[in-house]
């Protein structure tokens, strides 16, 4: 598969996100800043360069329905980028972090967004109109070790976590006043906030890129020992599958439908999972065609025949 095209933004970029209408991107080229391009006449123009964080941002998510852009940083803040007029106005969330935030995602109504960080906690994010900022109410003592992922249910109450104790693990977010019960997950509707709903305990490695199918009914994620986790009924009884392959490890996932994933990582080609009418996961294909080298049995067969043509010359 040949690459639409190639734009060269920076020497190292560290996160990205797309906007809505994908005609811009922002992205953080290794440093503090966060610079946004549009496509203009098949050519990549900077328009805005957002300056606020002291050290490097890590992640940013960029909502698809409010037109919001969320960011964060090693410096442990978080910041919310509203669109007024041609400017990008920012909004200081306080994390209360002591160590580097890792990752953000909007959750699906945009209401509340999450920050995973070094410090074995996840921040939940929220807006109070009445005080006109953003409030963090943090779930802790759950996980060991940083939060690499988090991935948002579309209940828009669960959240699924992974990190790098090789956990996965699933949280309620509900607050009162921002949210309605969830419907779908029963084990659910009466939780907490912060309460865990369920550990998998799948891989022995790191854990990364862990993700919700459409539906809300099969959740996915990585382990850095080259295998790919997939369950369904999450819950207090949850059935897991587990593929493993040869290649490098993944460090992220896409479901693009109910029976279709997709993930990418170390190899720098990305690999296609589906499940079949019994609901078995498998690895289907490589998107990118792979050249095939030749192999060693080959090349000691030509070689033979050259030293054999060498010695009856002589």
């Amino acid at each position: 598969m040949a690459a639409v095209a190639i734009h060269q933004f920076a020497q190292c970029i560290t996160c990205h996100a797309w906007s809505p209408d994908h005609s811009m991107v922002a992205f953080c080229p290794n440093n503090n800043e966060v610079h946004i391009y549009k496509l203009v006449r098949e050519k990549w123009e900077k328009l805005h360069v957002l300056y606020k964080h002291d050290q490097i941002v890590s992640a940013i998510d960029w909502s698809l329905r409010s037109n919001k852009i969320v960011t964060a940083s090693h410096d442990r803040n978080s910041y919310v980028w509203n669109q007024e007029g041609s400017e990008w106005v920012p909004t200081l969330v306080i994390l209360r972090l002591n160590r580097a935030a890792l990752c953000v995602q909007w959750s699906p109504k945009e209401n509340k967004f999450a920050v995973g960080s070094g410090a074995k906690t996840v921040c939940i994010c929220y807006y109070e109109e009445e005080n006109n900022w953003w409030v963090s109410k943090l779930i802790r003592k759950k996980h060991n070790s940083s939060v690499t992922s988090v991935a948002w249910h579309p209940n828009n109450i669960l959240i699924a976590t992974t990190s790098t104790d090789g956990k996965c693990r699933v949280f309620s977010t509900f607050i009162k006043g921002v949210d309605a019960r969830a419907t779908g997950i029963s084990s659910s509707n009466d939780a907490k906030f912060g309460e865990q709903i369920v550990q998998l305990d799948l891989s022995s490695t790191w854990t990364f890129g862990v993700k919700w199918s459409p539906s809300g009914n099969t959740l996915a994620y990585a382990g850095h020992n080259s295998m790919i986790y997939f369950v369904d009924d999450v819950g207090p009884s949850p059935s897991a599958q587990s593929v493993a392959f040869r290649d490098l490890p993944l460090r992220d996932v896409l479901f693009v439908s109910d029976r279709m994933a997709i993930g990418v990582g170390f190899d720098c080609n990305p690999m296609v999972f589906a499940a079949d009418e019994r609901g078995i996961w498998s690895f289907v294909r490589f998107l990118d065609e792979r050249k095939i080298a030749p192999s060693s049995s080959k090349y000691s067969s030509q070689l033979l025949g050259s030293c054999t043509a060498n010695r009856n010359m002589e």
